[in-house]
């Protein structure tokens, strides 16, 4: 499959850590509970935390709605739940991508009736092509209008998620 390669891994570094600092400074004095969204959030999630300089707690989500598809299905399943209590907490979801925005729609609402003191959305990149909801990104590292993206973690069918830099793919 042919590829163009959009963000290199330098670039995405750098932005990771800003946007570390931002949210170093946001939560200065508190712990928040960040949770990261599998599969395809591990590298910036990780990326994301070492560049703290605030303690944080971490936790995971695992929803699916794309199977073996370029297209959400719009049919979001919890296939792995966040473990740690959640009222009272000061979240930061993490994402690797919103594209549709169903996926956060749900799990934000989830974490809200948990009773979260406040959740704020942290995405690496913000795709509006497609938007279905309305989502606020609090923390955004690149937006990028259209195209399906692979590498740093996004994946199609569950490949390319290892390429070291964000991809369009040639369809």
């Amino acid at each position: 499959m042919e590829m163009e390669c959009l963000i290199t891994l330098e670039d995405i570094r750098k932005r990771v850590k800003e946007l570390g600092v931002q949210i170093s400074q946001d939560y200065r004095g508190k712990e928040p509970l960040m949770i990261g969204i599998l599969n395809g959030v591990v590298f910036f999630f990780s990326d994301l935390i070492l560049s703290l300089d605030i303690p944080v707690k971490i936790d995971f989500i695992r929803a699916a709605s794309y199977g073996a598809s370029m297209e959400s299905s719009g049919d979001i399943k919890i296939t792995k739940d966040v473990e740690l209590p959640v009222s009272g907490q000061d979240i930061i979801l993490v994402e690797d991508i919103i594209d549709t925005g169903l996926t956060l729609k749900v799990i934000e609402d989830r974490l809200r009736q948990r009773g979260a003191s406040s959740v704020r959305i942290c995405v690496l990149i913000d795709k509006g092509e497609r938007r279905k909801e309305q989502i606020y990104i609090d923390y955004c590292g690149f937006k990028i209008d259209e195209g399906f993206l692979v590498g740093y973690g996004l994946d199609f069918n569950e490949r390319y998620r290892y390429l070291p830099g964000i991809f369009k793919l040639k369809t």
